[in-house]
């Protein structure tokens, strides 16, 4: 735990949703390590309760705990007004919530299901931007958008999730444009491989889960996956100390994006 005098975001107030586990959790964890007050929202209410108690004992920051489903637009609002009427501000938004649907082609997707994957991974950063922008412009806050390796490099069966990350690297360039004159600022970091429980869950549906494992660490030049705490990490990082950045993307992936592979794909035609 830092010292008091090197918390690097003391006193701060800090709303990320979809906090109760993987990138999330490792936000809050870092922040509230880091001496904010941070709101955290999930749908998990068991997972986000027990998270609430182990790190306010643990502090020197605070955190509460509320559900909300980002895909919700009253939710959402109730979540930052909560926030704003518990402690007086609001300093940085980190929109985290999201999901990975399983991998399939594009013809096996319904309109439905792409439909409902946008309303959680863009209309509900939508929705959190909407309502917390107002008091981010008060603060000179900042907002921090969890986008994805695959928004650049792609991804087998998951035309709909990258295209879905697409559009949050697309809405974090062009919010950046618009909030600068209130002196917000706007970035987003895309990880590659973080070993999550989601990543764990995937690995262990496999026909051999330490194939699946080793397979994933090879992804990176720096052989391993990352962690959840390295991505807490890059948001306290653009939270606290990138003040002189908007319109970033940080890619958050050990390298999996560089050097040469085996990409020939004809030879997987059926």
């Amino acid at each position: 735990m830092p010292s008091t005098c090197s918390l690097r975001y003391k006193d701060k107030v800090v709303i990320v949703t979809g906090g109760a586990s993987g990138i999330g959790l490792g936000a809050v964890k870092t922040f509230v390590e880091n001496g904010s007050k941070v709101v955290f929202c999930d749908l998990n209410e068991k997972d986000g309760l027990s998270v609430e108690t182990s790190l306010n004992a643990e502090g020197p920051g605070e955190c509460k705990f509320i559900v909300c489903d980002v895909s919700n637009e009253e939710q959402v609002k109730k979540l930052i007004d909560f926030t704003v009427e518990t402690f007086g501000k609001l300093d940085c938004l980190v929109n985290n919530a999201g999901v990975h649907p399983p991998h399939k082609p594009v013809d096996d997707f319904s309109s439905e299901e792409f439909k409902s994957l946008l309303d959680v991974n863009v209309i509900g950063f939508f929705h959190a931007t909407k309502y917390a922008i107002p008091h981010l412009r008060k603060t000179q806050g900042n907002i921090i958008n969890n986008g994805s390796l695959v928004a650049y490099i792609g991804q087998p069966g998951a035309v709909t999730y990258a295209a879905s990350k697409g559009a949050v690297i697309s809405m974090t360039k062009a919010l950046a444009i618009d909030e600068a004159k209130y002196n917000v600022r706007v970035n987003s970091f895309s990880p590659g491989n973080i070993f999550t429980p989601l990543w764990e869950k995937a690995a262990l549906a496999s026909p051999d889960y330490n194939k699946c494992i080793q397979a994933g660490k090879d992804a990176q030049l720096l052989g391993r996956f990352g962690t959840i705490e390295e991505c807490g990490l890059v948001c306290l990082f653009l939270a606290a100390d990138a003040t002189f950045c908007t319109g970033i993307n940080i890619n958050v992936s050990g390298g999996a994006e560089l050097d040469y592979g085996y990409k020939n794909k004809t030879t997987l035609k059926e």
